[in-house]
């Protein structure tokens, strides 16, 4: 066996320190991040954590086929839409596709007996390690030698009496561990996936509702904005500053048109069906959430709609929080 490894890098002190001990024991490690667009870690520092430990990193994105694992878990979810077993399975092969192509000899994960209720008990563990298709060659440095030896170790690759009995949520000893060895590109420990977040949890519910293949461009919008579903094939999002404004016009496509006033108000961007009943509406948005100061007090009011000039008129009904509630706004 191969004394080179892929180990997961997610920007995170576990993932971090694994990779640390293979360095230790005079291993090559190959770093590989998973991206999500809609943020999910934290790129930046995986980046930064590799160049620390003076590895390369591959930065690979999940992919649209990432959200079905989403949509229909095998092991059902966590505390939100959180597919913790499914997730890490899906992200596995990805692993082990990568492995193979870049002829390492196994995978190395920071993941820690106990730490996560979902993902990281005994019995997850086995499944997540069967199912990648990465039996015997995925190494959990941290918690090793509470588990099963894998095939590294067997091999004498890797020497399990210099790996790890850490379990449970406590940091304290990666915390000292990391210091020790002057490791200090990591997040903050006990960061958590966006997907539990409740209320990302409820906007993700309701795109896998009205939308039968939503892409990875969908779940990043989900980041941005107040969400307005309008109708079964409609839904607006107004920015809440000027940022956000920037980052919908930005996403301006088929399918997704962009709404920017040339006064000081929100941008709106208008995904699926856009007819005069859902501009009159998105105006009628627009003008809700501008400050009553920021106004124009003359018709028509300039706009830029998908990049080119459009005119309308004020609102004659200014739109109030019930008129909200009968949108079916999703988050105000």
């Amino acid at each position: 066996m191969e004394r080179k490894c892929v180990a997961m890098i997610s920007g995170g002190l576990d993932s971090a320190l694994a990779a640390r001990l293979m360095l230790e024991q005079d291993i090559a490690v190959a770093g590989l991040y998973l991206s999500m667009s809609w943020g999910c870690c934290e790129k930046e520092k995986a980046q930064a954590c590799a160049q620390e430990l003076g590895i390369p990193l591959m930065v690979l994105n999940v992919g649209d086929a990432y959200l079905d694992v989403i949509r229909s878990p095998k092991y059902g979810y966590g505390s939100g839409m959180n597919p913790c077993v499914d997730c890490r399975i899906y992200m596995f092969r990805i692993a082990k596709s990568y492995m193979e192509s870049i002829s390492a000899g196994f995978v190395v994960t920071g993941e820690v007996l106990g730490q996560r209720p979902m993902s990281q008990r005994r019995r997850p563990l086995d499944i997540i390690e069967a199912e990648s298709g990465l039996e015997g060659l995925l190494l959990r440095p941290l918690s090793a030698q509470l588990l099963e030896p894998t095939l590294p170790e067997l091999l004498g690759v890797v020497s399990r009496e210099r790996l790890l009995t850490f379990s449970g949520r406590s940091r304290h000893e990666q915390l000292a561990m990391a210091s020790s060895f002057g490791i200090r590109n990591h997040s903050t420990p006990a960061g958590g996936c966006l997907l539990t977040d409740e209320s990302f949890a409820q906007k993700t519910r309701d795109l896998f509702a009205h939308e039968q293949r939503p892409t990875t461009k969908d779940m990043e919008l989900l980041t941005l904005g107040r969400h307005f579903r309008t109708s079964l094939r409609t839904k607006i999002i107004l920015g809440r500053n000027a940022l956000e404004n920037l980052m919908l016009e930005g996403h301006s496509d088929s399918g997704y048109l962009c709404l920017r006033p040339v006064f000081a108000g929100p941008s709106a961007l208008i995904i699926g069906v856009c007819d005069e009943e859902t501009l009159g509406l998105t105006l009628r948005l627009i003008w809700r959430y501008t400050k009553e100061e920021k106004r124009p007090q003359e018709s028509p009011l300039q706009f830029w709609k998908d990049g080119l000039p459009w005119m309308a008129s004020i609102p004659e009904e200014p739109l109030e929080m019930p008129s909200l509630q009968e949108a079916k706004s999703i988050t105000q």
